[in-house]
């Protein structure tokens, strides 16, 4: 789900809060294969001012992907939903959380998952907290205090980098999960000496999600924008590569473009191409460590071409998921809920097996190509096999 925007201005509007973003690195290295070009001539400079695709992520407003993050989980109950069962179900449904986010950050970023193993009892009932898709920056942010301060008196939240709101499940009034991030020109949520700028509270939605909506949810805390559209059909731009499209998608992992913008894929796992020039490279699988994670093709200021190995196997909806290049467009420009990552499909009109869609089958195999005319961006698939793929990338 979005992450909220601040102050009662609508989400368009918010984007133009965060100020002061690096600007765009600068290509200066040559592009001939002997003298590769660095990394950071192909990472791209946020212009949204909120969530998107740049790697200049404004550490004020977000926080660092990388290290351990101390958790804490409450569980809520309402005046006019009070809950008759235990906690415990509620924790182990999101538990397994944590160790996707290891396996997914390559050991690189750990939730510490801590629970508050007694329900909490809100102050106003569930219906008046607005839980609708026009729920305000503030009335979520009540809603959030609301919580913190009837937990206080039973746990020291001065230990916790942020905070799992859990409600009952007889409050139907909470119907979905968005993400709280503060804003540092307001007073906002405090407690135990200590301000609380990130959480998540969880609605009825976690139920048909699982633990992966936790992995996703987090991720706007990184500065991670939403894959799915916001108007249209929902999973048109990313499918369910990323778990920030569809949560409940086959690939069971970030895209290799969102694991070097959070740290995780490291400067020396990127092929760059920033300018005109070729360069072949061996890609190892995303879904693992160690290897080149990923090829880029930089097209512009804000945007560039990705290619990454795709290696699903083990995943629950395997079936769904083809293996082989992914290949998208990112653009960093482009607005959290409007496509800011584009999968190329390498099989449009391939009918998907049943319960897939279209994009679930995207990854291109041995013998294809990729051409943007507009841009003179080409990338080939050379050759693939379980261990990974060889692409070559060109732009002339």
């Amino acid at each position: 789900m979005p992450a909220l925007p601040t102050r009662l201005r609508p989400l368009a509007a918010a984007f133009a809060l965060l100020a002061g973003l690096a600007p765009p690195a600068t290509a200066t290295a040559a592009t001939h294969p002997n003298s590769p070009a660095p990394a950071a001539d192909c990472a791209l400079p946020g212009k949204t001012g909120w969530t998107d695709e740049g790697h200049d992520t404004d550490r004020t407003r977000f926080q660092r992907a990388g290290g351990t993050h101390r958790v804490l989980t409450l569980f809520v109950d309402f005046p006019d939903a009070r809950a008759t069962d235990s906690t415990d179900a509620y924790a182990a449904h999101l538990a397994p959380a944590a160790a996707w986010m290891s396996r997914a950050s390559y050991g690189r970023s750990r939730l510490a998952l801590r629970s508050l193993h007694r329900w909490i009892r809100m102050p106003a009932d569930s219906t008046s907290y607005g839980f609708t898709r026009g729920l305000t920056f503030e009335a979520h942010e009540k809603y959030l205090r609301d919580a913190i301060t009837a937990a206080d008196p039973f746990a020291d939240l001065s230990r916790y980098d942020m905070v799992y709101v859990v409600p009952t499940k007889a409050a139907a009034a909470i119907s979905f999960s968005p993400t709280y991030l503060y804003d540092p020109a307001t007073p906002g949520v405090t407690a135990d000496g200590r301000r609380i700028k990130w959480a998540v509270t969880f609605g009825q939605d976690m139920w048909r999600w699982g633990h992966k909506v936790a992995a996703h949810e987090t991720g706007h805390t990184f500065g991670l924008p939403d894959l799915y559209s916001f108007t249209g059909a929902t999973h048109q731009y990313a499918g369910g590569w990323d778990v920030m499209g569809n949560i409940a998608g086959p690939a069971p992992q970030y895209l290799g473009w969102h694991s070097w913008k959070l740290g995780w894929t490291r400067d020396a796992q990127v092929a760059c191409l920033p300018r005109t020039g070729h360069r072949t490279v061996r890609l190892s699988p995303v879904e693992r460590p160690g290897g080149t994670k990923i090829a880029v093709l930089r097209t512009g200021e804000t945007t560039a071409y990705v290619a990454e190995s795709r290696r699903a196997e083990g995943s629950d909806q395997a079936a769904c998921c083809s293996t082989g290049v992914l290949v998208y467009k990112v653009d960093s420009a482009t607005l959290t809920g409007e496509g800011p990552i584009r999968i190329i499909n390498a099989h449009p009109a391939t009918d998907p097996p049943t319960g897939c869609t279209p994009l679930d089958l995207a990854a291109h195999t041995p013998g294809q190509t990729f051409t943007d005319p507009a841009t003179g961006a080409r990338i080939e698939v050379l050759a693939g096999g379980p261990t990974g793929d060889t692409v070559r990338m060109s732009k002339g």
